[in-house]
């Protein structure tokens, strides 16, 4: 007669051993950078801060050192006498003035009303806000040039021609602006943050200045760069419509304008005309930085 053994209780079998974890790779998960990714980010950081560099030797050169052979690579001791020639040449301080008080103006009202016209479409419930989003997009599609003529008459029947604010008035607000805040709003500001400052008391204004643009600091300074960088780098409508008022890049368009073009001249004011954009980078860069570390810190 047989007898059957009865298993041990559950409390007495091992456990099984567990696998050990496999390092995955993919996305999400973090892995060591190779030497040719350091190779890559300094080839692309060299290819990036070359032409800048070249622009300082040459400015800081004699005429001739653009074509001499081999060429100079260590910035030599002429850059000031070069930057007197620039200021000599032409009205360059003034042009200087010109482009920080449009493209400062342009800056301040972009990211203003961009903020605001975002706040409204992305938290704001009223009768036809989709089809009025869709308009301010659509009005993107359309090329600038096509409404050069017609927006040169209307600034001529304003008697703005020749006048700062016939640079300054059709940039106060773009459809790129309004359209991209309203995307990153959508997301950063939670409805309930918007209740709650609504039980506090907060009107429709107050939640904007102090719960809406706080949170939309980082991409505030993201619009305010791209924004700056373009109505300083913008050449064609301020030569149309400014005439002796001239902005920094038709000063240069005048520097390199001769019967033979003086490229040492020409590189000392772009060298000059860089500056400001690198400045406003930092100045903002910090910002950006300041903003998403702060939203990490949150979460």
């Amino acid at each position: 007669m047989t007898t059957l053994m009865e298993p041990p209780p559950a409390d007495t079998v091992p456990a099984p051993a567990p696998r050990p974890a496999r390092r995955r790779r993919g996305f999400g998960y973090p892995r060591k950078a190779s030497i040719w990714t350091y190779g890559a980010l300094l080839a692309v950081v060299a290819g990036s801060v070359f032409p800048l560099y070249w622009s300082l030797v040459v400015s800081s050169q004699t005429s001739d050192a653009v074509t001499r052979v081999p060429p100079a690579l260590i910035p030599g001791g002429h850059l000031f006498d070069n930057i007197a020639r620039v200021f000599d040449t032409t009205d360059f301080g003034r042009a200087l003035l010109n482009s920080f008080i449009v493209s400062g103006s342009i800056t301040v009202s972009v990211v203003f009303f961009s903020t605001l016209a975002g706040f409204a479409f992305a938290k704001l419930r009223f009768r036809g806000r989709k089809p009025l989003l869709v308009l301010a997009i659509a009005t993107s599609m359309v090329p600038h040039q096509l409404g050069i003529i017609p927006l040169y008459i209307m600034m001529a029947e304003f008697g703005w021609t020749g006048r700062l604010t016939a640079v300054i008035v059709p940039g106060l607000v773009t459809a790129f602006g309004v359209f991209f805040m309203t995307q990153y709003l959508g997301r950063a500001v939670p409805d309930e943050l918007l209740e709650a400052g609504r039980v506090d008391g907060a009107g429709t204004f107050g939640l904007y200045w102090h719960v809406v643009l706080p949170a939309a600091r980082p991409a505030a300074a993201v619009l305010g760069l791209f924004t700056f960088m373009q109505a300083w780098n913008d050449f064609f409508w301020p030569l149309v419509v400014l005439q002796d008022n001239a902005t920094v890049q038709v000063a240069l368009s005048a520097l390199a304008s001769g019967y033979t073009t003086d490229y040492t001249l020409t590189l000392t004011g772009t060298l000059l005309a860089t500056l400001p954009i690198l400045i406003v980078f930092m100045v903002l860069g910090r910002q950006i930085v300041g903003g998403i570390m702060q939203g990490a810190i949150k979460g």
